[in-house]
């Protein structure tokens, strides 16, 4: 077991540049036929778990990368903590919260990530410019003016640093945990998220079980959150991703909650990716804050004062995050790892991606084996079972 700062080298991380742009094309033919062969052999509401799918509906990255894409916006995560009452903070949470999925899901076209195999880590880290990190009442204006394709100066004394690391840390049931962390904003947090799939006729859905907790130091406070279930529709012509279901923000200290709800498109008519939220405060039952619109649109927020707001994703400048070369990585650091896969991707040769993925695939069950015949448990390396969940073994409030 190393500790973790002796392995990641943040000065050998470089800023990424990687697009994740997918072509956004529909499923070919002979894919078509693939695919209904899969259909054929499935059930209604069967969990996918242990359902090898064919390797061109991958997304060439790791699900471990996929959550670090909740970050794209950090300068709107560590705004929260600049807030200067319990309704900013919670409602500045919001607003990031409401922003986070968009740059997850670049392409129009819904592709699946890897999933990762057990023991899997992916590093990263964030430089954000400390004039952007704003309290509440005064990032109104800023929000809309700014020039998404200007890149933020990377000048470190004028940039807070804001760390995460992903690992996989069971493999059944599929768990993945992250952990971000920005020491001088004294704020972290701390999330395990285990990926169930059924198979719902010409859907997938995808539900994330398991929560996440932002602690933030200085106020003592903690805001218990969790994730919204994902869809893949018309998985045989165009296929695309909405989000649905209900997800709750909660903070017992201070007696903060917000509910926010992510609308799936009725069967007629109606409009795609709309999301509602309302802030509350419990104790008095009032309503603080609402907000309507698209998460991967144009959102609108009311405040109880009768102000307004209003955020367009797309306009949000995006800070690159920075991430080591591969030749710098580990063996089992997610970009190492699928490197093979997603250069035959990129390539376009099905066949040697699958063939890569196979080989990972079957080392892991060869693994998974040995441990059995051993009576030997996984033990992660960055985290530890607490409860029903997972927590970082370091993490800011034991420093």
């Amino acid at each position: 077991q190393h500790s973790a700062s002796e392995l990641i080298l943040v000065e050998d991380e470089m800023t990424d540049t990687e697009d994740n742009e997918e072509e956004d094309l529909g499923v070919m033919d002979d894919q078509r036929s693939v695919i209904l062969h899969l259909i054929s052999q499935l059930k209604l509401g069967m969990d996918l778990t242990r359902v090898v799918l064919p390797t061109f509906i991958l997304e060439k990255r790791s699900l471990l990368e996929m959550y670090a894409n909740f970050m794209a916006h950090p300068d709107l995560f560590l705004s929260i903590a600049a807030g200067a009452t319990p309704e900013e903070r919670i409602i500045c949470f919001v607003e990031y919260y409401l922003t986070a999925f968009h740059e997850g899901r670049k392409g129009a076209v819904a592709k699946k990530p890897y999933n990762p195999i057990i023991g899997e880590t992916f590093h990263c880290s964030w430089d954000v410019p400390k004039d952007k990190v704003k309290a509440f009442r005064t990032n109104g204006a800023s929000m809309v003016s700014k020039d998404p394709t200007k890149e933020f100066g990377q000048d470190q004394s004028t940039c807070y640093k804001l760390r995460f690391v992903a690992e996989q840390v069971s493999h059944h049931p599929p768990v993945s945990c992250f952990y971000c962390e920005c020491k001088e904003k004294k704020m972290c947090v701390n999330a395990h998220v285990w990926t169930k799939s059924k198979f719902m006729g010409m859907s997938i859905g995808v539900s994330m079980v398991g929560e996440g907790v932002l602690y933030l130091m200085e106020h003592e406070e903690e805001y218990v959150f969790t994730l919204p279930s994902a869809y893949a529709r018309s998985i045989l012509t165009v296929p695309w991703v909405e989000l649905g279901g209900k997800v709750n923000i909660n903070c017992a200290r201070t007696g903060y909650s917000a509910t926010v709800t992510f609308h799936t498109k009725p069967f007629y008519g109606g409009k795609v990716h709309r999301v509602t939220a309302e802030v509350k405060h419990n104790p008095t039952n009032t309503i603080v804050c609402k907000a309507q619109g698209e998460w991967n649109g144009t959102l609108e927020f009311t405040y109880s004062n009768g102000e307004t707001k209003v955020i367009d994703t797309n306009k949000l400048p995006v800070i690159r995050k920075k991430i080591r070369p591969i030749a710098k990585q580990g063996p089992l650091e997610s970009r190492h790892l699928w490197q093979h896969v997603t250069n035959s991707l990129k390539e376009g040769n099905i066949d040697a991606a699958t063939e890569h993925k196979h080989r990972l695939e079957e080392r892991q069950r060869a693994e998974e084996r040995q441990r059995v015949a051993l009576t030997t448990l996984w033990k992660p390396k960055y985290f530890a079972k607490e409860g029903d969940g997972w927590l970082y073994l370091n993490p800011l409030w034991k420093t």
